[in-house]
């Protein structure tokens, strides 16, 4: 088909190792799955009873295209105090979780040929839909010994007449890097001097433990303007299943990005709009605890990883995930991963999964399992990697 054919072998990886372990022959029970990015905490009871309320209620019905009225403002509230961003509802769109806000700013902004610059490791989903919009992808590699720093120099080497945008993924999904302020601060000079557009995607932002701080790129000085900022209540709620997200845009973009989405969903569902109203003017304590819970169990991955041979694992600051350095076994990501699950029936993901900057890394994600699942899991990737070394 001339559609399909815009979209490139990369971009249709779309799963990874999670389709690999669909495939494993045989009883497939006591395979433990670490490479799916989702949290293994149920949905806060609040946010529940607050749809089936809504739903009892009769919010079933068609709502404001852009989002409901109450939820758009407590958003805008959320952003002006917490983000930094200089917003009111007009400016927000909510949407089907953070992967449809992307879908919609691609699609918004992007005419054919129009170049985006990936940091690689990259998210790859967003791949895939800057080439159905026409765009074509640049990956600039972040660097790898510098724990996934940006290089500036080679961001701004990168940049042609046809670029458009810079996609910026913070916290950072594979690594769990937590950019600084002076990092976000150089690449918003970069975006200001060649007058390009940031989508920043922040869907880990409550995902941060405590080392660092998560800094929306669009507060920065000269940034509100040319910085479309997404989020969603996928990670920090335990809400994944519910896709609901949101983002905020410059005025002049929404009509842009409604005529996307109103033709692409017409809306996000109506009731479900009332569940992350509560879940937005909730008590923190309901995100809080969440990450508390998961702060030991990326501790105790860590720890473990770091005891095992020929591993090197960083501590991530944010997101869901340790990015282990398994160089030093002298094979490739991808054929660990492979290994991993054949031999030790643990799910990892290959780190060039996520482009060659995340070449000699495996994604391991530390919150969808309890913690007595994750160690098992640990011994067994020890005992894995124990043996490799004989």
């Amino acid at each position: 088909m001339k559609f399909a054919s815009r979209i490139t072998q990369t971009s249709k990886k779309n799963y990874g190792m999670y389709d690999k372990a669909k495939q494993l022959g045989g009883d497939t029970a006591d395979v433990i799955h670490l490479e799916l990015g989702k949290p293994i905490a149920d949905t806060p009871q609040p946010i529940k009873q607050a749809t089936i309320d809504a739903l009892l209620r009769g919010e079933v019905h068609y709502t404001d295209l852009q989002g409901v009225p109450a939820l758009r403002e407590a958003l805008a509230h959320k952003l002006r105090t917490r983000n930094g961003l200089d917003v009111d509802a007009d400016a927000v769109l909510v949407t089907n979780g953070l992967t449809h806000a992307s879908f919609a700013a691609f699609f918004a902004l992007l005419d054919a040929g129009d170049e985006v610059i990936l940091l690689a490791p990259y998210y790859p989903q967003h791949i895939g839909k800057i080439e159905m919009a026409g765009g074509v992808p640049v990956i600039v590699d972040l660097d790898q010994d510098n724990d996934f720093a940006f290089d500036i120099a080679a961001i701004e080497a990168a940049i042609t007449p046809r670029t458009r945008m810079i996609v910026l993924v913070n916290p950072s999904n594979p690594t769990g890097r937590v950019h600084t302020r002076n990092e976000l601060q150089s690449l918003a000079d970069l975006a200001i001097r060649h007058d390009l557009v940031i989508l920043a995607d922040e869907v880990y932002e409550d995902n941060v433990y405590g080392e660092a701080a998560h800094i929306s790129i669009g507060a920065l000085p000269g940034m509100a303007s040319r910085t479309i900022s997404m989020f969603a209540f996928t990670k920090g709620y335990a809400m994944d299943g519910w896709r609901i997200g949101y983002l905020c845009a410059p005025k002049e973009a929404i009509a842009a990005l409604m005529k996307i989405s109103a033709s692409d969903v017409t809306h996000v569902n109506t009731f479900i709009q009332y569940g992350a109203l509560t879940a937005i003017t909730g008590p923190r304590a309901m995100v809080d605890d969440m990450v508390a819970a998961d702060r030991l169990k990326r501790d105790l991955v860590v720890a473990a990883l770091n005891a095992m041979p020929g591993v090197r694992c960083t501590i991530p600051h944010g997101t869901l995930y340790a990015f282990p350095d398994i160089r030093a076994t002298g094979l490739d990501s991808q054929t660990l991963a492979d290994r991993i699950l054949r031999e030790a029936r643990v799910v990892v993901e290959s780190g060039s999964f996520y482009g060659r900057a995340g070449e000699g890394f495996l994604r391991i994600c530390f919150t969808a399992n309890t913690e007595a699942v994750l160690r098992t899991a640990m011994d067994r990737l020890h005992t894995f990697f124990s043996a490799l070394q004989r």
